[in-house]
């Protein structure tokens, strides 16, 4: 049977594959389009298999949201001109929207997700195999809650998705939430949903990030005292670069050596305890304004935090929830 531009136009609609593979496909299966599709998605199958120790570090990222329910995908493939191609693009949405519609759960539970008879796992294979290049399913995240709200950044690099504790939220407010968390990179909606583990990792060292402050203004005060210029002997190279200088003398580096030596173990042997404590508590504040979303600075508009304009614009109204995925590095 001859390959007519109808049957390989027809061919080219149903499976989005390019001119000339439509054409070969037609011609080995003598016009079946039937067979000539299964021949495409091997093709899509061998090319992901021959390609699966390539990095897919490029693709698109998008966000939606409806009612109760949100979610963020990430396709990603090889190359930013594929990221960017308006088939690869519609896959993603169309990915995200039955995400969406279905409320699916998780990544797994979505790849094995029908479309047409087809898994998305073997869609995302398929378009593997129009492009050549090695395509996967980078990120899938979702959140319920009584409220939820979607950004996505220019680009398609970046989205997030935020919920909140109560119904209704207007969406102006909702996108600004999401923007931010885009912005800021938050690592918790509130500080109740930090992890203990970084609690107590962000004290420890500030607790010993203070002592340290402690013993080196004890040592400095030390040595101005013994009229050595504390900032020529901060360090050992920095003493062995002024006695070549001729600033230092070897006596003097000795002697500011000694000095400090006893001035920090006495310093250390002699905390204030409640002083390091109140220190400390101040710089686990300043990283819960810095890390968690309720309590950073909004960006638009610094003299409140996102909680504060959240509660200015309904009574009681908390981000509870929110997830993040960019292909970029932040």
């Amino acid at each position: 049977m001859a390959v007519t531009m109808e049957l390989i136009t027809k061919l080219r609609n149903l499976t989005s594959a390019g001119l000339m593979d439509c054409k070969k496909a037609l011609a080995e299966t003598d016009g079946d389009i039937e067979a000539a599709v299964e021949i495409l998605r091997k093709k899509g199958q061998a090319v992901a298999a021959k390609r699966e120790d390539r990095q897919a570090s490029e693709g698109c990222v998008l966000a939606k949201n409806e009612g109760t329910f949100a979610a963020v995908v990430a396709l990603k493939c090889e190359t930013d001109f594929v990221a960017k191609n308006a088939g690869f693009v519609a896959l993603t949405q169309q990915i995200l929207d039955v995400a969406v519609a279905n409320k699916i759960a998780d990544a797994e539970a979505l790849k094995a997700f029908e479309i047409e008879g087809r898994s998305i796992a073997d869609l995302i294979v398929e378009e593997s195999g129009k492009t050549g290049e090695k395509m996967e399913l980078g990120a899938y995240e979702c959140i319920t809650a009584p409220s939820t709200t979607s950004y996505n950044h220019l680009g398609n690099k970046l989205a997030t998705i935020v919920g909140f504790n109560q119904e209704g939220v207007d969406y102006h407010v909702g996108r600004d939430v999401a923007m931010q968390v885009a912005s800021m990179n938050p690592i918790a909606a509130t500080r109740e949903a930090v992890p203990a583990h970084v609690i107590e990792s962000e004290r420890s060292v500030a607790i010993e990030k203070t002592k340290e402050e402690l013993v080196k203004k004890a040592v400095e005060a030390a040595l101005k005292k013994a009229g050595i210029n504390p900032n020529l002997v901060d360090s050992e190279d920095h003493i062995a670069s002024n006695i070549a200088k001729g600033w230092l003398t070897e006596e003097e580096a000795t002697k500011a050596r000694e000095v400090a030596k006893d001035a920090a173990e006495k310093k250390a042997a002699n905390m204030p305890a409640q002083m390091i404590e109140n220190i400390a508590n101040g710089r686990v504040g300043k990283f819960y304004k810095e890390s968690v979303l309720m309590e950073q600075e909004f960006i638009k508009d610094a003299t409140l935090t996102i909680g504060q304009y959240l509660e200015k614009t309904s009574a009681g109204l908390v981000a509870v929830e929110f997830k993040r995925v960019n292909l970029n590095q932040d």
